[in-house]
């Protein structure tokens, strides 16, 4: 009972901090905005309004959001292992040339097509994030500066395999040879290119909570990643759990990025890494590394740079106001440590009103 109060009061009290962190954030950048902003009032409102006033922008909102969910839940798995692995990125980007490569090179039907240029992405990826997961397994190298240095691996990997086994010669540009519209996901809602991979993410979403808090390996990896001398002592195989934090995380964003290119986009041209997985580390951020709080994270964080990319086209407020905002939140987050000793006097109190023993 003590314990259940105890995670309760816990949980309460990291919502409502996120919530204030991002309610000072909002704040401070209406203040910004008044100080640059010759009509600020209008420059608001097409922030905080402007993703909702048309079904197309409401739309843009919901496809960043399924794409950076995937990252962000690949990030959760992760960071619950304390294994701040930054490979998300790259497992994206190469999991997006992987779904690619199948759906364009071999000949199949879309019942097998699509959940194979799938599989592909989240092989592809899963394996990228084994490098440094074994690496820190085995030698004890840091996975954050091996992750980083594989994430610019993977580009120039997937950029030799764009241009000299995919790229359509026949295009303008560095591209891969067109996506057959038979294989790629199905866009559903009209003058909008929200995509069936929204179940998907859905469907995963649910499937990671359930690995990380139903099952004995979802144990395992919150276990290392609160106490990794505590999980050791107890007979935990603290390395088999690292290397499985990391290859799931590793496969989710690999998945992710073949359901981008399957979902949205009728080639594949990307020639630098599209920033997602470094999304997904703000995401996990947000959502304090529990899945069932992605889809709340990504779609406030899709709908606060769909609203700053508006702002910036009918106002003369810049877009890269929403790097502050971002910036400001991230670090009010993650500040946590400074209200720590109010969260355990808050907790204690209300044990202590409850009846139970503090």
């Amino acid at each position: 009972m003590r314990n259940k109060l105890f995670k309760s009061k816990t949980g309460l009290f990291n919502v409502a901090t996120t919530a204030l962190a991002i309610g000072i954030s909002l704040t401070i950048a209406f203040v910004i905005i008044f100080i640059v902003s010759d009509d600020p009032m209008n420059a608001i409102n097409a922030l905080i309004l402007g993703p909702a006033q048309s079904l197309r922008n409401f739309g843009s909102v919901i496809e960043m959001m399924i794409t950076i969910s995937f990252t962000g839940l690949a990030v959760c798995v992760m960071f619950q292992a304390s294994q701040f692995n930054m490979g998300a990125e790259g497992a994206f980007f190469l999991g997006a040339i992987a779904a690619t490569a199948v759906s364009t090179k071999l000949a199949l039907p879309p019942y097998l097509s699509i959940p194979l240029s799938m599989l592909a992405g989240a092989v592809v990826g899963g394996l990228l994030c084994y490098i440094p997961a074994i690496l820190k397994s085995k030698l004890n190298a840091s996975e954050m500066v091996s992750s980083l240095m594989l994430n610019y691996v993977s580009l120039f990997l997937g950029l030799f395999v764009l241009n000299f086994f995919l790229r359509d010669p026949n295009f303008g540009m560095l591209a891969s040879e067109k996506i057959d519209q038979a294989n790629k996901l199905t866009q559903f809602i009209p003058k909008t290119r929200i995509h069936t991979g929204i179940f998907i993410v859905a469907i995963l979403i649910a499937a990671v909570y359930i690995l990380l808090y139903k099952t004995k390996t979802g144990y395992n990896i919150r276990c290392i990643g609160n106490n990794p001398k505590f999980a050791n002592y107890s007979g935990i195989k603290v390395g088999g759990a690292i290397i499985a934090a990391q290859v799931i995380g590793g496969m989710i964003a690999g998945l992710g990025g073949s359901v981008e290119i399957l979902g949205i986009y009728d080639r594949f041209q990307w020639t630098s890494l599209p920033g997602y997985g470094w999304d997904g580390i703000i995401i996990a951020i947000l959502a304090r590394n529990k899945p069932q709080y992605v889809p709340l994270a990504a779609f406030f964080l899709s709908y606060l740079r769909i609203g700053s990319s508006i702002m910036a086209r009918v106002t003369d407020v810049p877009n890269e106001l929403i790097v502050v905002i971002q910036a400001i939140m991230i670090m009010l987050v993650t500040a946590t440590a400074l209200l720590g000793r109010l969260k355990h006097k808050y907790i204690i109190k209300e044990a202590v009103a409850n009846g139970q023993d503090a």
